[in-house]
């Protein structure tokens, strides 16, 4: 088996001494078809990992920005099998990391070990699971599913000492530390805290260490790029789909945004 494009690319980051870019967006936002033109520019603008958010009609952890992108890929007729064979197409041209951003919900209608086996087979890279305690992970046979794909594993600035142990344990890839608490969404400010956060966090794992949720400035993304091996920006990019979504020139309107972030931290 090849080694896992996640792993490859936080290796390579490392040789090269440089921090890595993650861009999320919605797959099937505004349309099916813009998934792969939006995957291929992002990639072109300098983006690293990109996470694709696997629309659901009941997004917990998602503020309204990306709950409304979850929306309109769904009323644009997204499906799990639809982004599977998505990824397929990007694949015939990229070979870019990709997590899928996603809750049980909609991986349960398709089959736990199922939706494992046909997105690694499709080409994803990792799966973050946002409803899925790692804990549950040995509580049931249906859960333990040994295929290539990495679990990349959130820790919140509420998380104890005890518990950051016990999730990066169990996780792979990369950490997803959640820079604020509450929704996805823009924020004005970074938290004070994050450099300590991320340093705790640090003591119990080699993993590499990504940080998102309200990161929206060239500012920003380099004030955390000082702490983390990977800045994350979702919900500022989803925005500018959204503005932008049925105009001829999307992708180079968010060429134009993600350029100057990845610039900051690179």
């Amino acid at each position: 088996m090849t080694t896992n494009r996640i792993d490859q690319k936080f290796a390579q980051l490392k040789d090269q001494g440089k921090k890595g870019f993650i861009a999320y967006i919605s797959a099937g936002d505004p349309n099916p078809q813009a998934t792969k033109t939006l995957a291929l520019a992002l990639e072109k603008a300098g983006v690293d990992i990109l996470e694709l958010g696997l629309p659901f009609s009941d997004p917990l952890a998602d503020g309204i920005v990306n709950q409304m992108a979850a929306q309109r890929a769904l009323d644009a007729g997204a499906t799990v099998r639809g982004v599977l064979d998505s990824i397929r197409d990007l694949r015939s041209e990229s070979e870019i990391p990709i997590v899928l951003y996603t809750y049980m919900n909609p991986l349960y209608t398709l089959g736990f070990q199922k939706f494992h086996t046909e997105a690694e087979e499709a080409g994803v890279d990792g799966l973050l699971i946002l409803d899925l305690p790692p804990e549950e992970d040995g509580q049931s046979e249906e859960l333990k599913v040994q295929t290539g794909l990495r679990h990349i594993r959130l820790i919140a600035p509420t998380t104890p000492p005890d518990r950051i142990r016990s999730i990066t344990a169990n996780a792979g890839g990369f950490i997803y530390y959640v820079s604020r608490e509450g929704v996805t969404g823009e924020r004005a400010s970074i938290a004070e805290s994050l450099p300590e956060q991320v340093a705790e966090i640090r003591k119990t794992t080699d993993l590499p260490i990504s940080v998102g949720f309200g990161i929206s400035t060239p500012e920003q993304a380099a004030q955390v790029a000082e702490s983390a091996d990977a800045v994350v920006v979702g919900s500022a990019i989803v925005r500018r789909i959204a503005e932008h979504g049925s105009s001829p020139d999307l992708a180079e309107r968010i060429t134009e945004f993600v350029e100057p972030l990845v610039r900051a931290i690179k």
